[in-house]
Formats: C-alpha cells, structure tokens, sequence
C-alpha cells in the first residue's frame, strides 16, 4: 500500500525560459515511498519540472521559477544552503555521467565530502551502494578501474549507485533507461522497486509502459501542463478524466 505521508507538495509551479513560458500551474503532491510517474511527449514540460525539485534551474540560464515546492516540509526557495538540500535529494540523468574517477572513487565521492575519512566507512558504504544498485557483483573486483570503462548500463547504476552515496531521501530519475538495454532497464527497474521501500521516487519516461510498471501514481504532462494524476493502473485502465490522457496511453499521439 502506498503510504499517504506528502514527501513533496508542489502548487502553482510556473517555468519560463528567456520569457517563453515551459510549465504553467502545476500542483502536485508525492506521496513518501511511492514511485512517482511522469510523462507525456517531448516538449511537455517533464525535465523542466523535475530541475526544479532540487533548485537545479540555478545551473539553467534564462529559466525562472514561481510557485511554491515544499520538501518534508520546508519551502525549498527559503533554503540557503542548495548544496544541502541536494544531498537529500539525488538525480539520475538519461545519460550515465560517470566522474573520471574509479569505480570505488566515484560512489565514494559524496561521502567523502560530507565529512567521511574513515576507510572502513567508506569501504562499507561503496559496497552498499553497489549492491542496492545491482552492480556489486560485476564490478568487486575491479573496483580501481575507471568508472568511463564499464558498459553504459553498468555506467548508469554506477551512476544511481553515486546517488545512492548520498543516502538520499527523494531520488529523481529522467529517462534513466534512454541509453541502456532493455535487459538492464529490467534490471535497473526491479532495483528501483526495492529502493521505493527506503526512499521516494519521481521517474520521467518517455515510455508508458515503463510507468505502468513501475509507478504507483503517474501524471500526464501536455503542452507545459500537469493534465492529470491518478493511480497508474486506473489510468491505464481508462479511468481518466481527460480524454487526452488515454488518447496518450494508447500510442494515439506522442
């Protein structure tokens, strides 16, 4: 059963880049410990929203933000230090960015920073980190090689393993499948099913069925606009209250 605790409460997100606007009105709610569907063509307006979740539209030029997003309860634009807020919240990008550092220093990265000098620690947590993210096993043994060297499906769950190191609290994935093959999407998908038990998750896929299988809830984005959100098995069972929604679902447009 999918917890009712608000993890991430978003009203009235408005998004513009150089005056042109990309996102207008949208409200939200994600509840603590579900996967979080969103999707929708491109253009719609998916990845614009999910910057904004850990104030990343910092790094964006041109694009401004209004409207109020409140993390475990706490206005996220009152926050001082971003780079805090950061480490309770981790990204995967649709392509695996791996740091030109090992294996090992790659995970260990963020711990390193936050303070952790201890090897022990240290060696406990990039294993951890490793095997929640079903890549311990391949790679243990070569932990000192080049993170750069690894196939682009394991580079991208070294990748959530790197977000993992942060003991995040909300995980936001953005196409994290584009780039892999369907038989590590699978496998990257059954480890985002476990991690939903510790931590909150918000997937963007251009793929319908990826959310069918995954998320809990999904919401349909549409020209800048949050459509609707409902119980994802509803949804595809056209229980929905835009016809544009199960036009969608059904491959009609997109």
């Amino acid at each position: 059963m999918v917890a009712t605790d608000v993890k991430l409460a978003v009203r009235d997100l408005n998004i513009q880049y150089g005056g042109q606007r990309a996102l207008s009105g949208v409200s939200l709610d994600v509840h603590e410990h579900e996967i979080f569907g969103i999707i929708g063509p491109a253009g719609s307006g998916k990845t614009s929203f999910l910057r904004t979740l850990n104030r990343m539209e910092m790094l964006q030029e041109n694009m401004t933000v209004d409207g109020s997003i409140v993390f475990d309860g706490h206005d996220i634009s009152k926050i001082q230090n971003v780079y805090a807020l950061r480490r309770h919240i981790g990204v995967v990008f649709p392509l695996p960015v791996g740091l030109p550092l090992s294996v090992y220093d790659n995970v260990a990265l963020a711990p390193r920073l936050s303070g952790i000098k201890d090897k022990s620690a240290l060696d406990e947590i990039v294993e951890q980190c490793l095997m929640r993210a079903a890549l311990w096993d391949e790679v243990k043994d070569r932990l000192d090689a080049l993170g750069s060297l690894l196939s682009g499906g394991q580079q991208q769950r070294l990748t959530i393993a790197r977000a993992l190191s942060q003991d995040p609290e909300l995980l936001l994935l953005d196409e994290f499948s584009i780039a892999v093959d369907p038989v590590t999407t699978m496998r990257i998908e059954d480890v985002l099913k476990e991690l939903k038990e510790e931590i909150t998750i918000i997937l963007v896929t251009n793929l319908v069925q990826q959310a069918r299988r995954l998320a809990d809830r999904t919401a349909f984005f549409l020209d800048g606009q949050l459509i609707e959100v409902g119980e994802t098995e509803a949804l595809f069972n056209g229980e929905v209250k835009d016809r544009r929604t199960l036009d969608y679902l059904e491959g009609r447009f997109g």
